[in-house]
């Protein structure tokens, strides 16, 4: 398995990606969630079209991933990609979260992410696997962010507890998708309005993921918003 540096969680390193690849900045930005609070929670422009959410790989993670993966069925319409390349979570949930919200309309024509977006949306979830590992746009995107961040990047092939998801709405409801899963996951939480996805994201990532790792520290959530009409 090719292994890449993972990502740091980091806003300005999120948007320097999409600049990067193609995403028009002036119409959507990355956004620090600073805290779970309502006032905290409010400083956050809206609306928010996707969110990613960093935390620790446990055992107890883990086990609740599997039971979810055996017992529902991914939803349609979503492109959902498969990580095959190690530490590559960061940027597989920065596809995530760009395809499957309102930020795929700011995708710049032409651009590499939207060579790779076009690739994927024609091919299956298998094939869509060589989509990634043959863009060298996504590679060197990755690379540069990665050697960037704030603290001093680990190496490729240090071990990494910290996986990075997107959260997006779909059918009014909250929607997970993950890399390392079986496809995207369906939660049973509404999301009436795209207004509602923070709150809804913010509450089921408490009670599934903090509550069941009340020890651990390694959580974090960036917001992707888009610029108001």
């Amino acid at each position: 398995m090719s292994q890449w540096v993972p990502l740091e969680a980091n806003p300005e390193l999120f948007a320097a990606w999409c600049s990067t690849l193609g995403l028009d900045g002036a119409r959507h930005s990355f956004y620090d969630v600073f805290g779970f609070d309502d006032e905290l929670l409010a400083m956050i422009p809206q609306p928010v079209n996707a969110l990613l959410f960093l935390f620790p790989l446990t055992d107890a993670v883990e086990e609740r991933h599997r039971a979810d993966d055996a017992s529902r069925t991914p939803p349609e319409g979503l492109l959902w990609f498969k990580q095959t390349i190690g530490n590559a979570c960061g940027t597989i949930g920065l596809l995530h979260a760009i395809a499957n919200s309102a930020a795929k309309d700011a995708v710049i024509p032409g651009s590499a992410l939207d060579d790779i977006l076009t690739k994927a949306r024609a091919t299956t979830a298998e094939e869509r696997v060589a989509v990634l590992a043959n863009s060298e746009a996504l590679r060197m995107a990755h690379a540069a962010v990665a050697d960037d961040g704030q603290t001093a990047a680990p190496d490729a092939h240090d071990p990494v507890n910290l996986h990075f998801v997107a959260f997006v709405r779909a059918n009014g409801k909250l929607v997970e998708l993950d890399g390392r899963r079986t496809g995207p996951i369906e939660h049973d939480v509404a999301v009436p309005t795209q207004d509602d996805l923070l709150k809804a994201a913010v509450q089921f990532v408490q009670q599934y993921y903090v509550a069941a790792n009340p020890d651990e520290l390694g959580f974090n959530m960036i917001a992707l918003s888009g610029a108001p009409p």
